[in-house]
């Protein structure tokens, strides 16, 4: 423990010797010496031969030789610089608990990267892309020695398309860089009420008419899962039953409790439309569909959803009732469970392993099953202490945009696991993030995804006693950039969006506001009430940034200068130069609203910014000179910050934190 004690001093404190890590690795011991890249370097395999392996290893120094902007060729007759020893190819697909450990060595000779399966030596690559930094003399890697291996053996990204489409570019750019912070799982939640994304052969009016034209080839699976396998992820798909069902019952509304007909969803919330779980018709259809769909999907884990079932039909239905009291079944729960036996047989027939959300848990239901907790960590240990294997995802559902801070601190393994046994806290497997799309689109959603997956990758993978914030920030700010090589778009995507606001013309007012703001999750954009899966996505709500990394810098400069005035002179230049900045953009902002309907709502937003950089340049002057500020003006910032604090135009104005920090400081 006090290894890796050390080890986390050496990355928080000596940025300029050891680049950011993330997640960090358990041990990381500083050498003497370093790497120099250049374009003799090559990358080569030199244990048994594994071609999945050997291209992975091509694509890692291409994709290094784009960090560098070296034009690395691999010349055959070059010396490795990275040597490659891997013990095993190991299963075909990526399998849960397989042994994903590596260590890897640098010299100023050459590295070696040493792991017992093909998943480790991807895990180590990664490590090995990260440690890349400019230096005086070019690009070079720290000599260094690392050992690591995961904490936990799920830790997975939900995705979902079918509320909001994402092509297949965004699926795949996404895998990239999940692969790049050592995420292992992709769930794919395919179905849905707004859309059913998959192609059926045997069932074809499920794409054919519940997704718009929008939906998944079998050809492209297979492209997709293939893709994901050759960077050490699984694939989990999910198709939501018996609620969440609007898409499958437009093309098949016998399969409904009620006669229909239906439509595609077009609005969020949750609908109650489920399927009829008292007919033998409805597990043939199930039977049939499941023949095929885990024909498609390799992995033995498949997601049945099974959340959120309205149980109206399900009262209000004679057939359904005369089925229950048949079957002894008191109340909807007990009629989902019986439902859910049923099928988790017909998977388990196929080799498949079914998982569900926190609703499916019954005590009629084999202990084999996997849980997904939404409801909490308490969930989980519940559903360990019963023989449930069990997954979180409480906590990490990114479509809140919640702070990085907050992600970080949920733990699995959380206080009400730790009075369970060494078995049932077996059951805990991991975590998964949770993407959903009712506020995102596929220009959006990598900025709705990353860097803040980055914390909670961390947080899935090192050692629990790694929870330094101010590390953990500086470090994501890092990776956020290094991430771009990976190809997501969390922030190239961000000056384009922007620039359309303002029809083509500079947008430099706007970008001084935008990076100011903070976007707003699900819950306050949902009770404005205004959105289906129609209306679009092109405002400063949806180019916002979850976390504004300037106002991070601030607030923390704010801090220091609040606690020191005198002995902080570099953070006191920020914030001034930053505060004339926002007190100078309001007339230039007004004059480019003026010509932009998009921009008209955010009139007052810039108004109150230039009026947040007025007072934090008085509060500076007043700190600075060792002055209070008059009682007046500290009670007149202090309600109008209170108001600038609370939502507008769909945003959270995050500049008051700055100023709130150097107006407490005054006070004292």
């Amino acid at each position: 423990m006090l290894r890796f004690a050390l080890s986390i001093t050496l990355i928080s404190c000596a940025f300029a010797a050891v680049p950011a890590l993330m997640p960090v690795p358990v041990t990381v011991r500083l050498a003497t010496g370093k790497l120099t890249l250049d374009s003799t370097f090559r990358a080569a395999l030199v244990s048994a031969p594994d071609a999945r392996l050997e291209a992975s290893i091509g694509r890692f120094v291409a994709r290094l030789s784009r960090q560098t902007g070296i034009p690395m060729l691999g010349l055959k007759e070059a010396t490795p610089k990275l040597r490659i020893e891997c013990a095993g190819a190991g299963n075909d697909y990526p399998t849960l608990g397989e042994d994903e450990a590596y260590t890897l060595d640098v010299t100023s000779e050459g590295a070696l990267l040493k792991a017992s399966t093909r998943a480790g030596a991807l895990h180590g690559l990664a490590t090995f892309g990260q440690l890349v930094t400019l230096a005086q003399d070019g690009f070079e890697i720290p000599a260094v020695h690392i050992e690591d291996k995961p904490r936990f053996p799920w830790r997975g990204l939900m995705m979902d398309p079918a509320r909001h489409w994402m092509p297949l570019e965004v699926v795949k750019r996404n895998l990239d860089a999940m692969a790049a912070v050592k995420l292992n799982v992709f769930h794919w939640h395919l179905s849905d009420d707004q859309g059913f994304r998959v192609e059926s052969k045997r069932f074809p009016k499920l794409h054919q008419e519940g997704s718009d034209g929008l939906f998944y080839t079998q050809d492209e699976i297979h492209g997709v899962v293939a893709y994901a396998r050759d960077r050490g992820i699984r694939v989990v798909p999910e198709f939501d039953i018996p609620g969440h069902t609007t898409a499958w019952l437009v093309g098949y509304p016998e399969l409904g409790t009620t006669a229909g007909p239906y439509e595609m969803g077009r609005n969020w919330g949750v609908y109650e439309n489920v399927l009829d779980p008292s007919r033998e018709e409805t597990y043939a259809f199930l039977d049939a569909f499941f023949e095929e769909m885990t024909g498609l999907f390799p992995d033995p884990y498949f997601h049945i959803g099974g959340d959120e079932v309205v149980a109206k039909q399900w009262d209000a239905s004679a057939r359904v009732q005369a089925f229950a009291k048949q079957n002894n079944l008191k109340e909807a729960h007990a009629i989902q469970a019986y439902f859910n036996q049923r099928v988790q047989k017909l998977l388990q027939k196929r080799g498949k392993t079914l998982i569900g959300w926190d609703e499916v848990l019954h005590p009629d239901l084999p202990r084999d099953i996997v849980v997904q907790s939404w409801r909490g960590q308490k969930s989980l240990a519940e559903a360990a202490t019963k023989g449930y294997r069990g997954i979180l995802s409480w906590g990490y559902y990114l479509d809140h945009l919640s702070p990085a801070a907050f992600h970080y601190g949920v733990d699995p393994m959380s206080a009400d696991a730790d009075s369970l046994g060494p078995e049932a806290k077996s059951r805990i497997l991991g975590g998964e993030m949770c993407m959903w799309a009712e506020y995102v689109t596929a220009e959006t959603v990598d900025s709705r995804i990353w860097p803040r997956a980055a914390a909670i990758a961390e947080r899935l993978w090192s050692p629990a006693t790694n929870r330094h914030l101010k590390s953990m920030y500086a470090r994501m700010e890092m990776v956020s950039r290094w991430l771009e090589w990976t190809g997501v778009q969390h922030r190239a995507n961000y000056a384009p969006m922007l620039e359309r606001m303002t029809g083509g013309r500079p947008s430099e007012p706007l970008r001084v506001l935008a990076d100011a703001v903070e976007g707003l999750g699900l819950g306050p954009r949902q009770r404005v009430g205004k959105y289906t899966s129609l209306t679009p996505m092109n405002r400063l709500a949806d180019a916002a940034r979850p976390e504004s990394e300037s106002v991070r810098a601030l607030e923390l400069a704010a801090a220091n200068v609040a606690a020191n005035p005198k002995g902080s002179p570099a953070e006191a230049a920020l914030l001034r130069r930053e505060f004339s900045r926002w007190a100078a953009n309001d007339g230039p902002f007004q004059q480019l609203a003026a010509q932009s309907p998009l921009l008209v709502e955010l009139k007052p937003l810039s108004r109150d910014l230039a009026a947040l950089g007025n007072a934090g340049l008085k509060l500076l002057d007043a700190l600075e000179k060792g002055q209070a500020p008059a009682a007046a003006f500290v009670a007149e910032q202090t309600r109008e910050i209170a108001r600038m604090e609370k939502p507008a135009a769909e945003v959270n104005l995050a500049a008051t934190r700055p100023v709130k920090a150097l107006l407490k400081g005054g006070r004292k």
